[in-house]
């Protein structure tokens, strides 16, 4: 009797985890950049803002550098120093477009068949600064191409991250000396 509800349950939970493999989710107010020129984002970023969780915890000198795989995918190696374990880390996964490749809507992966959504919000015209959210409003990340944001670009980015419902507040300012 019970055996007939276990192929539902698996079936269901598999296609559960599929969907949300997907990543596509972006947070309810917000809204990804069109006429987004994937070359021009592609380099490296310094992570200047973030709402900390696990994988980023007590790391400073924080960068992410996006270059273009072969089958054109975009190669992801996020580094950053670990002051507690005194080392660096780094992570390398990639990331797809969700949708067209000029909408800043990405699913990224570090974890094998798991995505997460990666989604610019915000990015200047020359490609100097961008305002990233993640797939909920637990993960938003404010970079930069120098490890510095002039004022008025952070309070425009603050202003919106704010009215989408960040919590600003909770904001890690991430260091940067010199030898990054």
């Amino acid at each position: 009797m019970k055996n007939r509800y276990i192929a539902p349950i698996l079936l269901g939970a598999g296609i559960a985890a599929v969907l949300y493999s997907c990543g596509t989710t972006i947070p309810k107010k917000a809204v990804a950049v069109t006429n987004f020129d994937k070359a021009k984002y592609l380099g490296k970023w310094y992570e200047i803002a973030r709402l900390d969780y696990k994988w980023e915890k007590d790391l400073i000198n924080v960068t992410a550098n996006y270059s273009l795989n072969d089958n054109g995918t975009i190669k992801v190696d996020n580094k950053g120093y670990d002051v507690k374990k005194d080392k660096w880390e780094e992570s390398i996964g990639k990331a797809k477009f969700v949708k067209k490749d000029n909408i800043g809507m990405l699913k990224v992966s570090f974890f094998g068949p798991f995505y997460a959504g990666y989604n610019i919000i915000a990015v200047d015209k020359d490609y100097k600064y961008a305002l990233v959210a993640g797939e909920s409003l637990k993960y938003m990340w404010i970079l930069s191409r120098e490890t510095t944001i002039p004022e008025s670009i952070k309070a425009d980015f603050l202003i919106q991250a704010q009215e989408i419902g960040y919590k600003i507040s909770d904001l890690i300012w991430v260091k940067h000396d010199k030898t990054n």
